[in-house]
């Protein structure tokens, strides 16, 4: 099999290009809004008419992660013109990020029952049969569609070519019809999660923590969003906390791996919170999971030592924004207290734990952490 550039494909190297155009297509869409959402939540910025627009643009960035990823999933293969606005445009139907308002039919029926105001049951007819974009999607049926889609393009090479202008969108209207089936069933992964989550805790503080703590911590490097996960489930408290101390231990472990094999833009994309850009690292490398883990499970018993709240909108954030930080520090830790417990010894374990796995054991090199632009 070959891609368009004539290149041999390999099951590795399609894995890789899914993975590669995922990742990078996570830091074109979410970089902006994890480094400015703090910032422009501050007053003085929220009621400042430019810097209130450029956060409302940054937001839509985010929304417009499938169909960022979709493109660049294209870029990988060689697929340009109307194959790479298939491919685009299924991965975006496929995301589930547009769809229509759940509840809505339900409110405009009782307002006709009630005989609302006409000008009231109109809006709510409007409101029933629009679409409405919320979130970034489910990022596994995204690439899955992507990956079935390149498959279907990369088979229909040389064949049907006088029709491709008729032939690729209707084949595009097909392949997102198969993403919009697929989506509830792959969202169960997520909801499974949830699941186990709300089960850690119920458990003594220490092992919630520290179970969570690990869950967050491997999510983050994997096409699930940690942020939407900690939203659905209301994780509140330390459970919250702990889950945030998971993506925060990622991005730290991350960056000392990264600051010794990577280009300085490299490891400040993962600093600013693209720790998703080290999915095809980690998908090609499990091993990478043993220094994540290991300091996951350090900094988790942090969590109830220190009493480190958060809140469910904090969770997914970890670090990225300081997000997590500001919110142990609303729960009621001291500003030094907190940059000792999110800071200081989360950095100190990471680098314990890679001496200790790589130098002393040399259980691997960290050249697996190098990141293929």
């Amino acid at each position: 099999m070959t891609t368009e550039n004539t290149k041999p494909l390999t099951p590795k190297s399609f894995l890789h290009k899914i993975l590669n155009g995922t990742a990078i297509g996570v830091i074109v869409s979410l970089l902006p809004n994890s480094m400015f959402s703090v910032l422009f939540s501050l007053d003085f910025f929220a009621n400042n008419a430019f810097f209130a627009t450029w956060n409302t643009a940054n937001v839509l960035f985010q929304s417009a992660l499938a169909a960022i990823i979709g493109t660049l999933i294209a870029f990988e293969f060689g697929f340009k013109g109307m194959k790479a606005a298939l491919l685009t445009a299924v991965a975006f139907v496929s995301s589930g990020a547009t769809s229509r308002l759940a509840g809505a039919g339900q409110i405009l029926a009782e307002l006709q029952k009630q005989q609302a105001p006409k000008e009231l049951i109109a809006a709510a007819k409007q409101i029933s049969t629009g679409f409405y974009t919320s979130g970034t999607g489910d990022i596994i049926n995204v690439m899955l569609i992507c990956a079935v889609s390149a498959l279907v393009l990369l088979w229909l090479e040389g064949k049907f070519d006088s029709f491709s202008f008729v032939l690729i969108p209707v084949i595009g209207t097909l392949l997102a019809s198969l993403g919009l089936f697929t989506l509830p069933y792959v969202k169960m992964i997520s909801t499974s999660i949830g699941q186990i989550i709300m089960y850690f805790t119920e458990l003594q503080p220490y092992l919630m923590s520290v179970l969570i703590c690990v869950t967050f911590a491997i999510m983050i490097v994997a096409p699930i969003s940690t942020v939407a996960i900690g939203l659905a489930i209301g994780l509140n408290g330390l459970s919250a906390g702990a889950a945030a101390m998971g993506v925060g231990t990622t991005c730290i472990v991350l960056v000392v791996h990264s600051f010794f094999i990577n280009k300085p833009g490299v490891t400040t994309a993962i600093a600013l919170g693209s720790m998703k850009m080290m999915m095809p690292n980690v998908f090609e490398h499990p091993i990478s999971y043993l220094p994540i883990v290991s300091t996951s499970i350090l900094t988790g018993l942090l969590v109830p030592f220190f009493a480190i709240s958060g809140t469910p909108a904090s969770a997914g954030f970890g670090l990225v924004g300081l997000t997590g930080l500001f919110a142990s520090v609303t729960g009621g830790l001291s500003v030094p207290t907190a940059i000792l417990a999110w800071l200081l010894l989360p950095t100190a374990a990471a680098l314990l734990l890679r001496f200790l796995w790589e130098k002393i054991l040399k259980l691997y090199p960290v050249s697996i952490f190098k990141f293929e632009e």
